[in-house]
């Protein structure tokens, strides 16, 4: 990952993704497992920075039915 590059959501989850099936295998040394880890990590903050800021904005686009209010509900994902 580029430093000064901003990385979307879904790019983000694959590279994370690629991490997780990459230190599942097994093969990478402990150092390189742990710089793997490190990128890992540093991912996961993005994506839930990015899904805070989108959580954020849904609130804030929740209008009360008539009265031009926003209101704030909670959004769940359905299975």
């Amino acid at each position: 990952m580029e430093e000064g590059v901003e990385i979307t959501f879904e790019d983000a989850m694959k590279r994370l993704e690629e991490i997780v099936e990459t230190l599942g295998e097994g093969n990478l040394s402990l150092e390189d497992s742990l710089k793997m880890f490190q990128e890992g990590m540093g991912l996961c903050k993005i994506c839930n920075k990015k899904l805070d800021e989108a959580e954020y904005k849904v609130e804030k686009l929740m209008e009360k039915e008539g009265e031009g209010e926003l209101r704030v509900e909670s959004f769940e994902m359905k299975e």
